[in-house]
């Protein structure tokens, strides 16, 4: 077994629903967020989710998004890389998460889907109400993302390339 440091990567949608002709720094913008169980309780989180192999960031993130939401999510740009660590003593864990972060939109929620295991439920919260209650956030990134989203911080989706070999392989020392 390699003793090699390996982060977890995820990947999270970060949605503003501003008033109309108003723009993502409007007081009155609505930001999804989901409410779900953890170790320390119930939490506040943007959509998101743990990268699969196989599957690129887009991919993880639509796919995160709309088990966690019901909604289907059709990223524009990407936000931003975060990291993080945190440490559980008890159970003799130190996590450090790489999250790629997308600004998007998401449609209207499917009344045929349930949500994922673990989330009770979906909302919508200015950021004042946000900034409020940041002892229930699953982590610091939460508002750090939606802070720069709200900063104008965008980077063109083509800032992230995906290797044909994320889908089918390279064999390596294969025989000759």
């Amino acid at each position: 077994m390699s003793d090699r440091w390996t982060p977890h990567l995820t990947v999270a949608a970060i949605v503003g629903r501003p008033s109309p002709g108003r723009g993502l720094a409007d007081p009155d913008t609505l930001f999804l967020m989901i409410e779900e169980e953890t170790l320390e309780g119930l939490r506040l989180n943007n959509p998101a989710g743990h990268l699969e192999r196989g599957e690129s960031p887009l991919e993880a993130v639509v796919r995160e998004t709309l088990e966690e939401t019901t909604c289907h999510f059709t990223p524009q740009y990407l936000v931003g890389l975060y990291m993080s660590r945190h440490q559980r003593p008890s159970r003799q864990q130190d996590v450090t998460y790489l999250r790629v972060a997308f600004g998007g939109v998401v449609g209207e929620p499917n009344s045929h889907l349930t949500l994922d295991r673990g989330i009770q439920r979906t909302l919508w919260m200015t950021l004042d109400e946000l900034r409020a209650c940041r002892a229930l956030h699953r982590s610091a990134l939460v508002l750090r993302c939606i802070e720069d989203l709200v900063a104008g911080q965008r980077l063109p989706l083509s800032a992230i390339s995906v290797d044909p070999s994320v889908y089918t392989p390279e064999i390596k020392g294969g025989q000759r």
